[in-house]
Parts: structure tokens; sequence; C-alpha cells
């Protein structure tokens, strides 16, 4: 076998340089087993840190240096970020995009667990522990995401006390919403679920007044995967709902008719009304 034969089999040639098509597929993001990892990387840049809230108030000579320290990614929409199964570490930082945090069960049933959206951060219990992941991530639009590796997201934990406190009022906020998720699911029927997680949209959408525009509407399916039911209930609800006329659609978002009365069918619900 002469030696463009091996360099065309091998990963290097034999002075050891790295095959040039493999060299392509490492930074497009290939793993080795020939999965596409990300669409393409990118250049540092402190400007997109800026719009990261766990790092609001430090200045661009240090937002420059973590900069470096990242590894910036494209995610196209449906694509993975974080596998449970990976060996991954990193906490990502959301500069552009969103993603989702969801897991599958062994039949395949999905569960979802929050969404993450510009300028916030996920992946950090697995940066502070070194366990495993317990969750997938999964990009809900084209997103553009910096990782930061494990060790120097504690470095800056331990050497920016304002950046720490951020972060553990951050996981505060998470332990609260996934424990108030857990009541709801333990008590709730699925009408009284559903609501509660449109009462969390509308509040996050646009307000105009007593009425909210959720815009993109949620997929059914996606509503099902987060509290736990079927598509053809959500389906059902969201019809009642409409027929109340507290939900409506227009195009391709949803707006709440009336947010009070959803807050109040949700805290009725919930034994607070």
């Amino acid at each position: 076998m002469d030696k463009r034969r091996a360099v065309k089999k091998g990963r290097r040639d034999p002075r050891g340089e790295e095959d040039p098509a493999q060299r392509l597929r490492r930074l497009q993001g290939h793993d080795a087993g020939g999965m596409v990892r990300d669409a393409a990387l990118e250049r540092p840049s402190s400007l997109g840190l800026q719009k990261i809230a766990v790092l609001a108030g430090l200045p661009s000579p240090d937002l420059d240096a973590i900069a470096v320290r990242c590894a910036w990614r494209r995610y196209r929409a449906g694509q993975r970020v974080i596998s449970r199964a990976s060996r991954d570490r990193d906490v990502y930082l959301v500069v552009s995009g969103a993603v989702r945090v969801t897991t599958y069960a062994a039949s395949g049933r999905q569960t979802t667990f929050r969404d993450v959206h510009e300028g916030d951060t996920v992946g950090e219990l697995a940066a502070i522990d070194g366990r495993p992941r317990s969750a997938d991530v999964i990009a809900l639009e084209d997103s553009l995401l910096a990782s930061i590796a494990p060790g120097v997201f504690r470095n800056l934990l331990r050497d920016r006390p304002a950046v720490a406190e951020r972060v553990l009022a951050r996981m505060c906020g998470v332990v609260r919403h996934l424990s108030e998720r857990l009541v709801d699911l333990s008590t709730l029927d699925v009408q009284s679920r559903l609501t509660a997680v449109l009462l969390e949209l509308a509040r996050a959408g646009r307000n105009e007044g007593n009425v909210a525009i959720i815009d993109p509407a949620p997929r059914h399916a996606d509503l099902a995967n987060q509290i736990s039911t079927y598509r053809e209930q959500v389906t059902r609800e969201l019809s009642a709902l409409a027929r109340t006329g507290i939900l409506e659609r227009a195009g391709r978002a949803l707006v709440v008719r009336d947010v009070a009365r959803l807050a109040r069918l949700v805290a009725a619900a919930r034994g607070s009304g």
C-alpha cells in the first residue's frame, strides 16, 4: 500500500500529520463516530458574552479573557447540544436562540423540564459536581452557544464572587420552578396543569394589558411533554379554553385574551385562590 492510500484510510499520514479530510471533519464538529456535533465553529466574541446574565457587570477585559477560553458553536433547530450519554461537562452560555432541557424514557416518551433562552446558561450541575448529565439539551431554534470547560467555570466562580452569587440565585430559581412543576404533576388534573403552563408562557410573552401573545404558539406535543400527558388531551383542553374565550389562535400565535382569569383558574386549582 503506497503512502497516498495510507493517508486516505488512516487519520494521519506517515509523517504524523493529520489527514486533511479528518481535520475538516473535526473542525466541523464531528465526533469520533462521525456524528455531527454542531453546524459551525465561531470565533470568540466578548460582545456576545455581554448578553449572559450571570456575567453582567464584568469589565470588557474579563469578558475578552473568558471569550477566548470558550468554544463557540452554532446549532441548527432540533440539533442535540448535550446528551446524557456524553462525557462532556462544559457549561453552555446561550448567546442567541433557545434550547430545551428534556429527557427520554426507554419507551421513547419525552419529558420536558424547561426552555433556556438567550442570555441564560445550562449545564452547571455536571461542571460543579463532575457527575453525569441529568438530561438532554436540544436546540429549539438556530442558536449560537459558547461552552466553558468545568475547570474554567469553577475558577470563574471562585475569582468572581458576584458571578458565583448570580449562579447560585439562578440555580435556586430552577429548583423552585421544578419543585412547583413536581407538585403540579402530583396534585393537579390535566386541565389545571395545562393552564399553569399557559400562564407561565403568557407572562413570558408579549403583554398588552390583560392580553398576552405567545408567539409562536407552542406545539401541542411539546405542551404534552411538559405536563406528562398526550397530545390529544392537550388539543381537547385547548379547545375547551378557546370556547370560554380565554384563548384564541391568531396565525402562528396563541393569544390569551384574559390573563387575569387564567391566573385565577391556576390559583384555584393550586388552592391559593
